[in-house]
């Protein structure tokens, strides 16, 4: 656990989490302002264990869910946009005494562009921003910041692998509230880099990365490991 510093925080935490996360993705045959219009939604199937030195607690079950009916995609020739409102459901099991939560318990309004520039030549520059604006969570009268965070992907494409880095850099904009109060030095941020593998055949695509976390203040510092498979209908 990092302090507001970047240095380690007077917290014995150490947390493991496994997430299986479904992502259901529709594209229909309109088009809304000139782009093609799509809809998502993400189903988490989570289990966390968490260990403090006021004890050791694990959970397992559905997380927060995430929809978007009105996902909108253009596509040039070397240039390819997204962009869209994904709203985060607070389904997750959620309990303030609990040292282990799957849920957050309040909702998340996060709008979303996407931007990817593939060359004549084969390489590959992407970016995911994202913005979120938190609700309070009326169990703790607890309400986080707005925060800004980025997916990035640099690569190259050799038939049919992609090879590169990847990861993702976060940054807490505005302050915490407690009861309405500010709370001071409690930003979070962290970015993290990492190789990635991508290989595709017909229709279905296997991704394979691996994520270090550096920079990180205000949150537990982590390493990730994730496996992403695609199949379209």
């Amino acid at each position: 656990m990092k302090d507001n510093s970047g240095g380690s925080a007077p917290v014995d935490v150490d947390v493991e989490c496994f997430a299986d996360s479904v992502r259901i993705l529709h594209m229909t045959k309109k088009q809304v302002f000139g782009g093609n219009w799509s809809m998502h939604m993400l189903v988490p199937f989570v289990k966390v264990h968490a260990s403090t030195p006021g004890g050791v607690d694990s959970k397992t079950g559905i997380g927060d869910i995430v929809v978007n009916p009105l996902l909108l995609g253009w596509h040039f020739t070397n240039w390819h946009f997204a962009a869209g409102i994904d709203t985060f459901i607070p389904v997750g099991a959620y309990n303030k005494n609990d040292i282990a939560n799957i849920g957050r318990n309040y909702w998340t309004f996060e709008p979303v562009f996407a931007a990817t520039y593939l060359s004549d030549g084969g390489y590959e520059v992407s970016a995911k921003f994202m913005y979120d604006f938190n609700t309070k969570n009326t169990a703790t009268d607890y309400r986080s910041g707005q925060e800004f965070h980025v997916d990035y992907t640099v690569g190259k494409k050799i038939d049919n692998m992609n090879i590169g880095i990847g990861g993702y850099y976060y940054k807490q904009i505005t302050d915490d509230t407690l009861d309405g109060d500010t709370v001071h030095d409690n930003k979070g941020q962290v970015f993290a880099f990492g190789p990635q593998f991508r290989y595709g055949v017909k229709n279905m695509a296997f991704t394979v990365k691996y994520q270090w976390e550096t920079l990180v203040k205000n949150r537990p510092q982590g390493e990730q490991f994730w496996f992403k498979f695609m199949y379209a209908f």
